[in-house]
């Protein structure tokens, strides 16, 4: 039987709400967080972004709202971002309105003054960032004496963030008496240690990862294996065959996010930066040229992304493969919700392959591994969007008269069909889309045991001779550590722009080894190697030192 809002006894203002907001039935974490709430129950709450969380706590937020209110707050909402805090806010604006429902968001980089006009004129529902909810108490402008219920939503963020002591100060600022909500996408060990001082009898929740509306099967989810130096050119290429209406690319640090969106601007796509280095000005300017339409990507790092809501997104890409399952979950739950279809990309390096199916395994979704577009490929897609974009124009009945005057008077020397050809390959070229001077990018193979059975073994890689003129590059690392040559040449392939073709002869002795690599090659094969880790450590890497003269005979 069919679960309705109305079913779950909240009065009539927040169903007429949610009715004309086109809310038909409550999602699972709806259906079993809302009733315990309403019956005062302390809740822990295991749920990933897009599950409906937000209502799941707002409606029982208003639901409790009095008719006689003293402009104290009566709910305190922490949130780990400001992007979060206006998306909270004003899903309880939505939902509420119907009670004339007082929510404040209170954040940082938003002038002081404002917030405190706000707290002083009087708020049913605040809504903060645990640092400027702190900074408010200590001003006495925020007063918890009356709090009935405390909520943090997306409780592990905010301890990443490193906001511990500023959420255990505020629950030391609150009514004992409080009910205590907490929702983490996680239940790691330090969510399970606040849980256990700070809730009472909590009623317990998790709502799987697949949802039951096959939410997740709407995500096309699919990865390409690219060695580092190629992966700007990749994602280029991906980019202008998917040509997504608005995508994120996550970074894993700012530093990266910075140079790849300038990297991106200079192949002409329109790219902003949004991390944590920037002020929230800065911050604000990103996400309205996004959703103008100005720019149509962003590249950002996991916190600075927090809490985006962006209707228009379509695709979601890994630059690299998330550190861990929970982090994969929660960027590509950013598409797909509501019913949309998204694209989830993973841009993995060979070494990154053994993540890839640990996220698999663990979120119990498959993960497409895809070859990369190719330039023929690329071309293509362009043509394709060029006829697209011609067919558009003929179907719209846009006005055309005006331009026969050019046909007629090519008419007379020219054959149409050559001229309408003529007219494609101008309007194809002023699209942006040069046919010539594409980078190729060389196929690698993930690195994993496939790998590691190859036609090598200990010794000398077979079928190479050395070369006298070939220089050496001296491993640490040999039998003794199980190092095959096979290892080593993954170890360069998948780190580096050199082919198999470029190395020469190995050798591999029992503590160390030796590769032959073309002299200009040295330099990169050594930062390769470096960067690599081969059996699962790290070795000493450096040009072979040449070996002492032999003696000489006595006569």
């Amino acid at each position: 039987m069919t679960t309705t809002f109305a079913d779950l006894h909240l009065r009539p203002e927040l169903l007429e709400a949610l009715t004309s907001l086109g809310y038909e039935e409550p999602t699972p974490i709806q259906r079993e967080a809302i009733g315990p709430l309403l019956a005062g129950r302390d809740l822990l709450g295991q749920a990933a972004t897009g599950t409906g969380k937000t209502a799941a706590f707002a409606l029982p937020l208003l639901q409790q709202l009095g008719e006689d209110r003293s402009g104290v707050p009566s709910a305190l909402v922490l949130v780990p971002t400001r992007e979060l805090a206006v998306q909270v806010s004003q899903a309880l604006h939505r939902y509420g309105r119907g009670i004339g429902a007082r929510v404040v968001p209170i954040y940082g980089g938003q002038p002081i003054t404002r917030q405190l006009g706000a707290l002083t004129r009087g708020v049913d529902i605040v809504v903060a960032t645990p640092g400027r909810a702190l900074d408010h108490v200590a001003r006495r402008s925020l007063k918890l004496d009356e709090l009935k219920t405390v909520v943090l939503d997306e409780a592990d963020e905010m301890l990443d963030m490193g906001f511990a002591d500023d959420l255990e100060a505020l629950f030391d600022a609150t009514p004992d008496t409080r009910q205590t909500v907490l929702f983490s996408a996680t239940m790691a060990p330090k969510i399970a240690q606040m849980a256990r001082r700070r809730l009472r009898d909590p009623e317990r929740i998790t709502i799987d990862r697949e949802p039951s509306s096959s939410e997740g099967q709407l995500v096309r989810q699919s990865a390409y294996v690219v060695a580092r130096a190629y992966k700007p050119a990749a994602l280029g290429r991906v980019l202008d065959v998917e040509s997504p209406t608005a995508a994120i690319v996550f970074c894993r640090t700012r530093a990266e996010v910075d140079q790849l969106s300038e990297t991106l601007n200079g192949r002409g796509y329109r790219a902003e930066a949004l991390h944590g280095g920037m002020t929230q000005d800065q911050r604000d300017r990103v996400m309205s040229r996004l959703r103008n339409e100005i720019s149509d990507l962003i590249v950002a790092t996991d916190v600075a992304a927090r809490g985006l809501d962006i209707d228009q997104l379509t695709h979601v890409v890994n630059y690299d493969v998330p550190s861990d399952p929970d982090s994969y979950t929660h960027r590509i739950g950013r598409v797909g919700r509501a019913g949309r279809e998204g694209v989830a990309i993973t841009l993995a390096e060979p070494r990154e392959h053994r993540m890839l199916k640990t996220i698999e395994r663990v979120t119990k979704q498959k993960i497409t591994i895809e070859k990369l577009p190719t330039v023929a490929d690329l071309r293509a897609r362009r043509l394709e969007l060029t006829r697209s974009a011609i067919e558009e124009t003929l179907v719209e009945g846009v006005d055309l008269e005006r331009f026969r005057v050019v046909v007629d008077a090519l008419a007379g020397e020219h054959d149409v069909v050559e001229i309408a050809l003529a007219a494609i390959k101008l309007a194809h070229e002023a699209a942006g889309s040069p046919d010539e001077d594409e980078e190729e990018i060389p196929e690698v193979k993930p690195r994993g045991p496939e790998r590691e059975r190859g036609g090598t073994h200990g010794g000398v890689r077979p079928g190479r001779e050395r070369d006298p003129r070939a220089s050496r590059v001296f491993v640490g690392a040999g039998r003794t550590m199980g190092v095959r040559p096979s290892d080593l040449v993954g170890a360069i392939t998948g780190e580096s722009s050199v082919s198999g073709r470029e190395i020469g002869a190995i050798e591999v002795s029992d503590r160390f080894s030796l590769i032959e690599v073309p002299e200009a090659r040295i330099d990169e094969v050594i930062a390769a190697l470096r960067g690599s880790t081969i059996k699962g450590k790290k070795a000493t890497v450096r040009r072979d030192r040449p070996g002492p003269p032999p003696p000489r005979k006595r006569r």
